[in-house]
């Protein structure tokens, strides 16, 4: 899933570039102490990168995932509100006009999370062996940045603002709202995954692409974004 370049980093690649898998992400299993390792595709050109209107950079940023069978969380006195599992189908984020369908997203046989289809700019990838969002422990959605053929899902995630709002419609008919906490970058090659991928007592979201700049020897980029959020409320779609 690529990302933008910053500015002034080296010039864009074109649409012949070789597709590759982009350096990744670890994924702690909570239940069991293990890690897997997650890997993102970095796919096309990287898109424009300027800013939206309203909003602007923010900031760091803190915890998320496990499969499902291992994602209960410790209770807490006051865990914030949860939903019962139920599979998401649409993503919309209003501050980075964001309105899309979900696929789901696995592990493959070499142990990488497979990046969502580098054919379709408009759509979210979530971890299917996960929790779902709305649940307890934090769910994982993935998404390109850019593609051969142009911006994708996820060109300005890095803009989001604390306190943006993030609608997951699912399968039972409920809208989950989650609200942005932190918006944080962090490098491929130090990627902090307890602090992403850990359980998480109350139920939380984790958006994840590509960022910063492109290296054309290893031909990905060189950093992850993640956007930390809450669950806020619920309601019937």
């Amino acid at each position: 899933m690529a990302a933008p370049q910053s500015p002034g980093s080296p010039s864009p690649r074109t649409a012949s570039d070789t597709v590759t898998l982009g350096r990744a992400l670890l994924w702690p299993a909570a239940a069991a102490g293990l890690g897997m390792l997650l890997i993102y595709n970095s796919v096309g050109s990287p898109a424009d990168d300027k800013p939206p209107a309203p909003p602007s950079v923010a900031a760091p940023a803190a915890p998320a995932p496990a499969p499902a069978s291992a994602s209960a969380a410790p209770k807490t006195a006051d865990p914030g509100p949860s939903l019962p599992r139920s599979v998401p189908k649409r993503l919309r984020i209003p501050a980075i006009a964001v309105d899309a369908p979900f696929t789901p997203l696995a592990i493959g046989a070499s142990g990488r999370l497979d990046a969502p289809p580098p054919n379709d700019k408009n759509l979210a990838g979530w971890f299917k062996d996960g929790v779902t969002p709305g649940e307890r422990g934090a769910a994982i959605v993935a998404g390109h940045v850019d593609t051969t053929t142009g911006p994708a899902i996820f060109l300005q995630l890095r803009f989001l603002q604390p306190g943006s709002t993030v609608d997951i419609t699912r399968t039972d008919g409920t809208v989950a709202t989650f609200k942005v906490d932190t918006v944080e970058t962090f490098s491929k090659a130090k990627f902090p995954d307890k602090r992403v991928y850990a359980d998480t007592p109350d139920a939380q979201l984790r958006l994840i692409t590509c960022g910063g700049n492109y290296d054309r020897t290893v031909k990905d980029y060189e950093d992850n974004v993640v956007v930390f959020a809450h669950l806020d409320s619920s309601k019937k779609g």
